[in-house]
């Protein structure tokens, strides 16, 4: 297939474009009254408006007949259908296989996927039971207290993220606790707050060689057995979430406690498999079933709805409109509800990861800017820190607003306020101030002509920052679970419109490559054969430092 650049379509988006820069959404907003309720897409329990973008009805057709053009619908079929559509790994990218229900069939080389995964679940819930139950007990007899994930990259940051959004629902008894930073300060200062007794370690790593995920483990089960327990005690402590028995069990943890995922499961969205075991340890495995619910019922809306009433679709386009039409270069989110907190961080991953590509899926150089610097906070927090940017600032972000209607685990004055201020912010980055404005409000204080005359330009806001809001009815396990499966989808979205392989990640290997080169250096001596001066010198500061210490 030709690349989207060759297609009229294309040509038509950029004319648009740029006859419509200057364009303001007041005017849209003026021009028609319905358009707040014309844009707008709702599945179940989140909906999303997105009549605050900078973009008009020919715009949206010309991304419509885009996505038609490049074969749009027949890439999610593909997908749905467990064709090897990572084509650089040779492998399909079936997550959504992960929240099927137990009843579907999806066969992938003679092979029902479906049956594997609710078997693999199944023994999930069994030890997720049994250690909420408190009849999985440690060395000395007692019930589990805390839980520690350990583990990098998809491994730590989908389950840190459901785990903390949905931690009002968590365990009475158990604490769940998350290492990644192979930076020694942070799996040192955890162990010293726990008691060997009583912690459970998860293991997560599907090859078992994570150089960060096993240089922390080895240093947690050293300190268990520091504390007096013996190396037959490590099993009884220790799980993992991995493929390699034969590491796992030289580990000292017993094959019986390994729990397994597939290489069609990619890292990035593996939390719906046994990557997800600390969320089902924490919140209980009725929960993550909602969880999957929530996910397989956006997975379900994402494949047969049409575009412009589809949601993962429609934040897919208008991303590519701002990145390939408007020539923004970075995305905004700013979740209203402390739950969400993480989500900016799970995202970045997500996104950049997967369509942070230079070349498209047959290897030639990409015709096209693809992907966003992903990046965000709580809006609130957001909004005494950086949001002076967003409103007077000279670059173009666009932004997704995530607030829910209800929150029970907020009092109702805190929550309004939270509503309040998530509104009226998408509003204010819509509508600015005018210097009329600016000057009939400082008459109105009382100003003195002068006064006004100095403070307007710095008073004026000249508005036009789009926005998507997305409205949750309320985080529950299910709309988290269709939160996360939708921005999955847009990614794909935008990865199919402008050829690339959202599946693979092999830009993350150069730098671990090298990394383990210098390692190597600081232990014998001189330097990787292909390192530069300044890295040169580097290595000479650093390997005196660890001499020094």
């Amino acid at each position: 297939m030709p690349p989207p650049t060759r297609h009229g379509a294309w040509h038509r988006l950029q004319a648009h474009a740029d006859a419509v820069r200057s364009h303001r959404m007041r005017d849209l907003f003026d021009a028609d009254p319905e358009r707040a309720q014309r844009m707008q897409c709702r599945v179940g329990s989140i909906r999303l408006d997105y009549s605050k973008n900078r973009i008009d009805d020919d715009g949206l057709d010309a991304l419509f007949t885009l996505a038609e053009a490049m074969n749009l619908r027949g890439a999610i079929d593909a997908m749905f259908a467990g064709e090897p559509i990572n084509a650089t790994e040779q492998r399909p990218a079936l997550h959504v296989a992960l929240r099927m229900p137990r009843d579907a069939v999806l066969e992938v080389g003679g092979r029902n996927v479906v049956a594997d995964v609710h078997t693999e679940l199944d023994k999930l819930r069994r030890f997720a039971t049994a250690v909420r139950e408190g009849t999985w007990k440690g060395r000395t007899g007692r019930e589990v207290t805390d839980v520690v994930n350990i583990g990098i990259g998809g491994s730590d940051l989908g389950p840190r993220l459901v785990c903390d959004a949905l931690r009002p629902l968590s365990h009475p008894r158990l604490r769940t606790h998350f290492v990644a930073n192979v930076d020694g300060a942070r799996i040192t200062g955890l162990l010293r707050t726990l008691d060997p007794d009583t912690t459970l370690f998860i293991v997560a790593s599907k090859s078992f060689g994570t150089q960060e995920t096993l240089t922390n483990a080895t240093t947690a089960r050293q300190w268990f057995l520091d504390q007096g327990a013996s190396e037959a005690d490590i099993a009884k402590h220790f799980v993992a979430v991995s493929t390699n028995t034969d590491k796992v069990t030289a580990f000292g943890i017993d094959p019986a406690n390994m729990f397994g995922f597939w290489d069609w499961v990619g890292g990035r969205y593996s939390l719906w498999s046994a990557i997800g075991l600390p969320i089902m340890l924490a919140v209980g495995p009725d929960a993550f079933d909602q969880l999957l619910a929530g996910a397989h019922a956006m997975d379900e809306h994402f494949r047969t709805a049409p575009w412009q009433e589809n949601l993962p679709v429609m934040l897919g386009l208008i991303g590519v409109w701002y990145i390939n039409g408007l020539r923004a270069g970075t995305h905004l989110v700013a979740p209203y509800d402390h739950g969400l907190r993480q989500l900016p961080a799970y995202l970045q991953q997500l996104d950049m990861e997967s369509n942070g590509k230079s070349v498209t899926r047959t290897g030639a150089p990409v015709e096209t800017k693809t992907g966003a610097v992903v990046w965000g906070y709580s809006g609130i927090n957001g909004q005494h820190a950086f949001y002076q940017l967003l409103h007077q600032g000279t670059r173009l972000i666009p932004a997704d607003f995530i607030v829910s209607l209800h929150n029970p685990n907020s009092p109702p004055h805190h929550h309004r306020i939270v509503l309040a201020n998530c509104i009226a912010q998408a509003q204010a980055l819509m509508q600015g101030r005018t210097t009329e404005q600016a000057r009939a409000e400082m008459r109105a204080a009382g100003l003195d002509e002068a006064r006004i005359r100095e403070l307007a330009p710095h008073r004026t806001f000249d508005g036009n920052h789009p926005t998507n809001t997305l409205l949750l009815d309320a985080l529950t396990p299910h709309s988290l679970g269709a939160l996360l499966a939708m921005y999955e989808h847009k990614v794909f979205t935008q990865g199919v419109l402008w050829q690339v392989n959202s599946f693979d990640q092999w830009g993350v290997e150069l730098g671990k490559d090298l990394a383990r080169r210098v390692e190597t250096a600081f232990d014998e001596g001189g330097y990787p054969d292909d390192a530069d001066t300044s890295t040169r010198a580097l290595i000479d500061l650093a390997r005196d430092a660890l001499d020094a210490s």
